[in-house]
């Protein structure tokens, strides 16, 4: 699943890097907000609006969240963890916008673009080493783009011992853990399916990175587009869901909850029968009879993958440390996803979320409390 968005890179020298850079300094005043909390304090993060939805790996976003440390959070629930995936990152580093007046969290959105602009922002306790200046750059049709203006220190060289160094993208889905107890909530765990990590020997003064979406099974609204586009592979429709999908999105939970997958083998097994009816012609006797045997044949096999599955989800309530079948698969076929432990990260990341009056929003989900 690696084939999700192409990306190109250009240096100082490339034409188009003058054009993908935003002048948020040509623009009226008021189409250009500063962000008066981020521009003024350090390791937090603010909910911005989009007047537009914006397609994240096929998933429509209208908000997103914007850190003072170069990156935004485009996860649907908040954490403290907000550097671990679900991110758009320019440059994700420990900056510190409130060291100087100069130090501003820009932003702007006209209905088919937004940019927010970390401007002049200093790494923490690294002051002296110059102002950093670069943008992330949100397209209606999906492009992202990453803009360098100003980079006074390689990026191999800013230390990430306190807060995480990451330039590139990431989305992930989430999934519950069985409880220990029958009364216990459900644990939520954090998939990562698709991380892009960019070179960052590439980043300089005017340098930048265009990110062009390709293609989703999600962007398909009927079971025949589904099963023929061109435009995507892989893909299946789930009727009681009327979705079309992969399997690996951020719905996966429902997509497994509802059995999809089932009904994917068993739609797509029906559609290959017709595409063979339709090029072969009318059936013959002999020919309803290899029909008939087939299906029977599919619902046995059907009938016994619900039985395993129950099977398997019982065994797994009784014996609660056991790990689920979903990661188990993953590691048997060495194409699993990474799952967030935010214990084992400790409190250096952590971002609180803030709110325009300046209070600390409440309803953050947590794997552990560890401040």
């Amino acid at each position: 699943h690696t084939s999700r968005l192409i990306w190109q890179s250009f240096g100082p020298a490339d034409r188009r890097t003058d054009d993908l850079w935003v002048d948020l300094n040509t623009l009226h005043k008021s189409q250009v907000q500063i962000h008066g909390i981020l521009s003024n304090t350090h390791r937090q993060a603010a909910r911005i609006a989009l007047s537009f939805d914006f397609p994240f790996y096929g998933h429509h976003l209208r908000q997103i969240i914007v850190a003072t440390g170069g990156f935004i959070f485009m996860g649907d629930i908040t954490h403290r963890m907000l550097t671990a995936t679900q991110y758009i990152a320019p440059l994700m580093a420990n900056f510190d916008p409130s060291f100087s007046k100069n130090s501003t969290v820009r932003y702007s959105d006209n209905g088919n673009l937004f940019v927010v602009q970390w401007d002049k922002v200093r790494l923490k306790d690294r002051e002296a080493e110059g102002p950093f200046t670069f943008q992330a750059a949100l397209h209606r049709n999906g492009t992202i783009v990453f803009n360098y203006k100003d980079i006074p220190v390689p990026v191999a060289r800013i230390n990430s011992t306190e807060h995480p160094v990451k330039v590139g993208l990431s989305d992930a889905f989430m999934a519950f853990l069985p409880s220990v107890q029958p009364s216990d909530t459900k644990q939520r765990t954090i998939y990562e399916y698709h991380r892009v990590e960019i070179d960052t020997t590439k980043i300089a003064n005017r340098s930048a990175f265009e990110f062009t979406p390709l293609p989703t099974c999600l962007q398909h609204t009927s079971c025949d587009l589904c099963l023929t586009s061109n435009l995507t592979t892989g893909c299946g429709w789930c009727n009681t869901l009327q979705r079309c999908s992969d399997g690996i999105d951020r719905h996966r939970q429902e997509w497994l909850d509802y059995n999809c997958p089932e009904e994917v083998r068993y739609i797509f097994h029906l559609h290959n029968r017709e595409m063979s009816n339709l090029q072969t012609g009318p059936p013959n006797h002999k020919g309803i009879t290899e029909n008939t045997a087939i299906i029977a044949g599919v619902v046995a096999a059907l009938v016994l993958l619900v039985a395993l599955t129950l099977l398997a989800v019982y065994y797994i309530n009784t014996h609660p440390t056991v790990a689920p079948p979903f990661y188990l698969m993953q590691r048997r076929t060495n194409n699993y996803w990474p799952s967030m432990k935010f214990r084992n990260q400790g409190c250096q990341s952590s971002y609180a979320e803030v709110e325009l009056g300046g209070h600390e929003k409440e309803g953050f989900i947590e794997a552990e409390q560890c401040c």
